[in-house]
């Protein structure tokens, strides 16, 4: 069940609320994950992102199958953001698309905050991939129009095939508006095509019998998307794929600082 459980986990975190302060076991003490959060912030801010694709370990890597290391992925778009209080103060909002706590098969978008992003994790490490400045204009343009819900399937699989239609995960949609993003497009068959060409997905290194297993125990997996070797997208795929096709971005890992 732990291996299944690992599987169910593979392409993102359980629920909104999982890896969070308000409803997930907090692993770390809150100030420490308040304090990386900022670091991160930091971080972004320092390179002059505008918009980023950020990344974190929601299981321990060794409850991970081969190849996959980072659970969740989540747009950071540098905003104003309105405190308790009412002050406007600049900082990072995060756009997930986040599984149903109630319907573990189903999904929404959610925005939070990088404290919310990164609290219960199991390893306060975090991917940031920032593409080029013309691909964060593009995709700031596709994240505030009605593309960036289009694109939305909420049809929830953990290991959702990134090159068909019918179950999408968060790695998924974070792929269709890449690309959304970089053709100026919101036809999916279109975005589906591009990225049946260009991009290589990880393979689920899991038997179809164990997946069948799982999907007898768990409605979060199905192969009713996968026609053939199960795939997935990753934080490590799409990071390859912009660093390959989008001139000028670049990948970070992000540990504590002493």
């Amino acid at each position: 069940m732990r291996y299944l459980l690992a599987i169910i986990l593979s392409a993102c975190s359980l629920t909104a609320h999982a890896d969070s302060m308000a409803g997930g076991a907090l692993r770390f003490p809150a100030e420490q994950i308040i304090h990386f959060s900022k670091q991160v912030e930091k971080t972004l801010a320092a390179r002059g992102a505008r918009v980023a694709i950020v990344a974190r370990v929601g299981r321990p890597p060794a409850e991970m199958p081969e190849g996959m290391h980072f659970t969740h992925v989540s747009f950071a778009v540098y905003s104003q953001i309105t405190t308790a209080d009412g002050r406007k103060l600049p900082g990072y909002a995060m756009y997930n698309d986040y599984q149903s706590n109630e319907q573990p098969d189903t999904s929404s978008l959610v925005q939070d905050f990088p404290v919310d992003f990164f609290a219960g994790v199991a390893v306060l490490e975090a991917g940031i991939l920032i593409p080029s400045a013309e691909l964060q204009k593009r995709l700031l343009d596709t994240i505030n129009s009605p593309v960036y819900r289009q694109l939305h399937d909420p049809h929830y699989s953990a290991i959702a095939n990134p090159y068909t239609l019918g179950r999408q995960n968060c790695t998924e949609h974070t792929l269709d508006v890449i690309n959304a993003a970089i053709y100026q497009t919101a036809d999916i068959n279109f975005i589906k095509a591009v990225e049946k060409k260009y991009f290589i997905a990880q393979p689920v290194n899991v038997s179809r019998f164990k997946l069948m297993l799982g999907a007898l125990f768990s409605s979060e997996i199905t192969l009713s998307d996968q026609p053939g070797t199960p795939v997935t997208a990753t934080f490590e795929t799409i990071a390859d794929y912009l660093k390959k096709y989008d001139n000028g971005a670049q990948m970070y890992i992000i540990t504590p600082e002493p």
